[in-house]
């Protein structure tokens, strides 16, 4: 008769696969650490010896080896703040935050850019809903969605940030009517430092959407895309309310 208990022998076995599992995630997470951070580097490095050469137009120069900087602050800092929310050692479900005021906010704060990518920005649904993230958390949610569709819906394109109710839910949607993506993208989109072929050619950490997969997860809620190139993308964010 097979016992229902696990024998000392088992228990080993299955703690060493545990511990191998989470070094060979460790041991990725921090050759893709390295990779990512060594681009910003070479450029910097790349831009200081240019400032060598005759003629070099130095102060241009430095203030693109200043914008790498910046760069690769910024992704130093989104880096730390995935590890918190892999580790949970970042609360982001305390308490409650009336959604579609910050929604408004993110979106004002960003017009300049967007305008700038030709993308129209839109925010609309129920001023009633209540989502289970901190104001700072939610604005950080909303800011990743938005700067993820100025940078690749392409001109033209309209992006929309809309709360609603959903029977026992709180459905925040992420849309834009752009260039969409593809099926090989589409399921690697919220992949830490996954880029698809449009991504490649602009500036970003490619950290935004696993950031925002984390911080749904985190909060007791799912995230799910959808969208095919030529037809836009939606990113869903189903919370419990």
């Amino acid at each position: 008769m097979e016992s229902g208990f696990r024998t000392g022998d088992d228990l080993v076995t299955q703690d060493t696969y545990y511990d191998r599992s989470f070094d060979e995630l460790r041991t990725g997470f921090t050759a893709a650490v390295s990779h990512e951070l060594r681009t910003p580097l070479a450029r910097i490095l790349a831009l200081l010896d240019s400032a060598d050469l005759p003629g070099a137009d130095v102060h241009g120069l430095i203030e693109q080896a200043r914008d790498e900087v910046e760069n690769a602050g910024a992704l130093i800092d989104e880096i730390l703040f995935l590890s918190e929310l892999e580790s949970g050692k970042e609360i982001v479900s305390l308490g409650h935050t009336n959604a579609l005021p910050v929604l408004e906010s993110v979106a004002a704060s960003l017009e300049d850019s967007a305008a700038r990518a030709g993308v129209e920005i839109e925010v609309d649904g129920d001023p009633d809903v209540d989502l289970p993230l901190r104001p700072r958390m939610l604005r950080m949610l909303a800011k990743n969605l938005a700067e993820n569709a100025i940078r690749y819906s392409g001109h033209g394109s309209t992006f929309t940030l809309s709360i609603r109710r959903s029977g026992d839910f709180a459905v925040l949607t992420a849309a834009d009517d752009g260039t969409g993506v593809d099926e090989l993208t589409l399921n690697r989109l919220f992949e830490r430092f996954y880029r698809g072929d449009a991504a490649r050619t602009t500036r970003g950490t490619g950290l935004g959407l696993s950031i925002v997969k984390h911080m749904v997860a985190a909060a007791g809620g799912e995230v799910q895309a959808s969208g095919a190139r030529g037809r836009g993308l939606q990113i869903r964010c189903t919370f419990p309310r």
